[in-house]
């Protein structure tokens, strides 16, 4: 009997481990290193919205916003209204996407990004924690330390750069909501790219 009580124990603490973080509760805690091997926590930018973007440069989904300027308009609109926006990479060693950090501070740099940094989470501990599941995927914590978006960048769920034109894109919504001081109304949404390759 003890036993089977130790392994409901043992199972329901695995779940909690890898539960996806709810919206509305505090954003899991993490640091990580940049291309350049500074290291940012979440906890630096208390009192600023923070934006988590799940990214994978050789994802078709990944190129839809980059090859055509999208995700670096958003992020330099983002940035440009005093939010922080950060580019988190969970491809592990030998997978897509996975980059050294000399290579990841050179692509952060070609493709002319707008993020305040380039994170490398080769583990994927962080991108686990958040239960990120595919690139590109957007977080948005507000200024007070709680999730208030997680899902896709917008509602057109195609690796076109067509189908950028006419979309709602969730992210510019959220962050207009919050700086008018006006909560969130889509909070959540399903994400679509590619599997992030832990």
């Amino acid at each position: 009997m003890k036993k089977l009580a130790f392994l409901a124990l043992s199972a329901a603490i695995a779940s909690v481990a890898v539960a996806s973080p709810e919206i509305g509760k505090p954003a899991p805690a993490f640091t990580l290193k940049d291309a350049s091997g500074n290291e940012h926590s979440l906890a630096d930018f208390k009192g600023k919205v923070v934006v988590l973007e799940w990214v994978n440069h050789g994802c078709p989904f990944v190129k839809k916003h980059y090859e055509p300027g999208n995700m670096q308009k958003i992020q330099g609109e983002a940035v440009g209204n005093g939010a922080v926006w950060l580019s988190i990479c969970s491809s592990a060693p030998d997978k897509q996407g996975h980059m050294s950090a000399e290579d990841a501070a050179a692509k952060f740099k070609a493709v002319d990004s707008k993020a305040t940094a380039y994170l490398l989470d080769e583990d994927g501990t962080v991108g686990k924690a958040y239960d990120a599941k595919t690139t590109p995927e957007i977080f948005i914590v507000d200024s007070e330390g709680l999730l208030v978006y997680k899902g896709a960048i917008d509602d057109k769920p195609s690796a076109s750069s067509a189908d950028i034109e006419g979309a709602v894109n969730h992210v510019t919504a959220a962050l207009k909501e919050i700086a008018d001081g006006k909560p969130v109304t889509v909070t959540t949404t399903k994400p679509y790219g590619c599997s992030v390759k832990y």
